[in-house]
């Protein structure tokens, strides 16, 4: 049926394509030249499969949302030792890079672009969530004070073992290989997840973090191994397919710093001189993910553009209206949405026709099988 309000549904759907110019404008990043700004974010969805592996149903679900100008597949373990959650995809065996060859041949196949966020979560993991004989680790001996989703539900998280100094070259290598299993799995690139508490935010922050070595102490020192990780994947993939990931302000999985400020400083200028792809950026405002009081000026978005100098993606609490607006600003050059595209596959569609986005179900988000995974419909 015809509504009766078509001629002004369609003038303010051209309105808002108008308004959403930038948005659904192309643009390059990094080696890739992508149709549209609007970035999927990766997103843990625990849908892997026996051995964490990547499964039809996954290939299903990016296939979907393959109208992004960019998807960053979901957070994938590097190696055993560096999982911390139950069904979260690898990259580190031959049976995880034909899984994911599947995944990017589809996406490929709608005209996409995927690459995969490479993931260590160092003390963030429980035993009962890792292969027998593997171990957490991280800077420092100091287990976080959260606790942990397991099969036998939540429990505390132990205290990680310290990683040696020469240890440590071990791990940068463990990223470098996922890096090369990523390439050969059909990704056109990586994301460095160094954001949210995990291994390589362990490092930078010095509530994770107090080593005595050249690893620890000074913002210089603890940005080394980001930066040693970063150097790495260049070398293996090239520097214009390599992104990376952070949470300046944040405080997720009990992450803390004495001197935020100084650190991401730090941090972002070290990485504008590498000349990578792209840094993400998460707007802690928007997850509710801000740590203490006196952060709470800090405009993040105005704070990385004002430390790095080359691509920025923005990501927490986009509408694709606010996303056309900071784009606008100059304050970022993609945006990357979230749970947004669990339930609105055609986002990018829906963006472009002023229509309304579908709330997602919350309850579905960490479940099993094609439910709140691959039956939300195209409203486009």
């Amino acid at each position: 049926m015809h509504s009766t309000h078509s001629s002004q549904d369609g003038k303010l759907s051209m309105a808002l394509k108008s308004d959403l110019e930038m948005l659904l404008s192309p643009t390059k990043v990094g080696a890739w030249s992508v149709r549209n700004r609007i970035v999927m974010a990766p997103m843990t969805r625990s849908r892997a499969g026996a051995q964490d592996v990547a499964s039809a149903l996954n290939a299903q679900y990016y296939g979907q949302r393959a109208s992004a100008g960019l998807i960053i597949a979901e957070a994938s373990q590097i190696s055993p030792e560096a999982q911390g959650y139950i069904r979260t995809p690898g990259i580190y065996s031959k049976a995880q890079i034909d899984g994911w060859r599947v995944v990017t041949r589809t996406v490929h196949e709608e005209g996409g672009t995927i690459i995969l966020q490479l993931w260590h979560v160092g003390r963030v993991s429980h035993p009962d969530n890792r292969l027998p004989g593997t171990r957490s680790v991280s800077p420092s001996a100091l287990a976080p004070s959260i606790p942990i989703f397991t099969a036998k539900g939540l429990q505390p998280v132990p205290v990680p073992h310290a990683l040696e100094r020469d240890e440590i070259a071990g791990v940068v290598e463990d990223y470098a290989s996922a890096a090369l299993n990523a390439l050969e799995a059909g990704f056109d690139g990586v994301e460095l997840h160094g954001a949210n508490g995990y291994l390589v935010d362990q490092f930078l922050q010095d509530g994770a973090n107090q080593r005595a070595d050249d690893y620890g102490g000074t913002p210089d020192n603890r940005c080394r191994f980001l930066f040693e990780v970063c150097d790495r994947l260049a070398e293996v993939v090239s520097p214009d397919r390599v992104g990376v990931r952070l949470s300046p302000f944040g405080n997720f999985n009990d992450i803390s710093d004495s001197d935020p400020q100084r650190l991401f400083a730090t941090a972002m200028a070290g990485l504008a001189k590498r000349r990578l792809a792209y840094l993400h950026v998460i707007n802690v405002e928007a997850t509710g993910d801000r740590s203490a009081k006196k952060e709470a000026a800090v405009d993040v978005a105005a704070f990385a553009r004002q430390h790095y100098d080359g691509t920025l993606i923005l990501g927490g609490g986009y509408t694709p209206s606010s996303a056309d607006a900071v784009l606008r600003t100059g304050r970022a050059d993609l945006v990357a949405f979230g749970r947004p595209f669990i339930s609105n596959p055609d986002l990018v569609g829906r963006a472009r026709s002023g229509l309304a986005l579908a709330p997602a179900d919350r309850s579905t988000f960490y479940t099993e099988g094609p439910a709140g995974y691959t039956d939300y419909p195209n409203a486009t």
